[in-house]
């Protein structure tokens, strides 16, 4: 589909009742898309990550392991706030596989006893202060995590882009599907994974991960995307510029933990 048949028939039509409804190559896709569940811990101000990570590290991912689930990302934020926060990235392969994870946890004897701190964690001494979860579905463009060579030096960095509709919404997906994937892909901004939020708040809205050896290639990387010319034509295109698809930015630098699949 070239760009000018991309914007006439749209990828997303908003139904009568305001739900979204994919064309049928979109749906024949959604059938093969991941799932996502991105937990951002919150914990108490000042607060040390460490039990939170020993949990994941022992308890919480061997456990998803067992259950034929992963890669799964755990992540720091490069700029802790006084808030700290620490990022969660579960990949289910479908839907049902989400709905089953904690029930199989709850079953799971050997996650019980490794996260037994956790699970049992006191009124004194929580693990968090609080959870904020979102439920992303892949896009048909990237409908897997990708992850990236563990044993590197690398960081992340998690981006949400909010729109005023959810028309403009799917046009904003339709524009990484349709080509700004592999233009990130060609001027070295590697995608972890994107997805829409099913779930969440501030939708309508979208997140996705891209990941770099180190700042200085960052910089690199959207310098040479910023200024690529199928970048900059597909960005004019009315209908598809940043003020008509795109409200509000959000851009946090993440670094993995140690125990991070990701």
């Amino acid at each position: 589909m070239n760009r000018r048949e991309f914007i006439g028939s749209s990828a997303v039509a908003v139904g009568a009742a305001g739900a979204l409804t994919l064309e049928p190559e979109a749906e024949a896709a959604a059938v093969i898309r991941e799932v996502y569940e991105l937990r951002h811990y919150r914990l108490k101000p000042d607060a040390a990550p460490d039990g939170l990570l020993d949990y994941f590290a022992k308890a919480l991912i061997p456990a998803a392991r067992r259950q034929g689930l992963g890669p799964v990302g755990v992540f720091t934020e490069q700029k802790p706030s006084a808030e700290p926060t620490v990022t969660l990235l579960l990949a289910f392969p479908a839907i049902a596989a989400f709905w089953a994870f904690a029930d199989k946890l709850a079953a799971d004897k050997e996650y019980q006893s490794a996260g037994a701190a956790y699970v049992g964690a006191s009124p004194q001494s929580p693990a968090y202060a609080r959870i904020e979860s979102s439920l992303l579905a892949a896009f048909a463009g990237m409908p897997r995590v990708e992850a990236p060579d563990t044993a590197k030096e690398r960081q992340f960095e998690l981006r949400t882009y909010e729109s005023h509709s959810e028309a403009a919404h799917a046009r904003k997906v339709g524009m990484f599907n349709d080509g700004e994937i592999a233009i990130f892909r060609r001027c070295g901004l590697a995608p972890v994974f994107f997805g829409s939020t099913l779930i969440g708040t501030r939708r309508p809205n979208l997140t996705y991960m891209l990941t770099y050896p180190g700042p200085a290639e960052r910089a690199a990387a959207w310098g040479k995307f910023i200024n690529d010319p199928e970048w900059k034509t597909l960005s004019k295109t009315p209908g598809l510029t940043d003020p008509e698809v795109v409200s509000k930015i959000t851009s946090v630098t993440l670094i993995p933990a140690a125990c991070s699949q990701i």
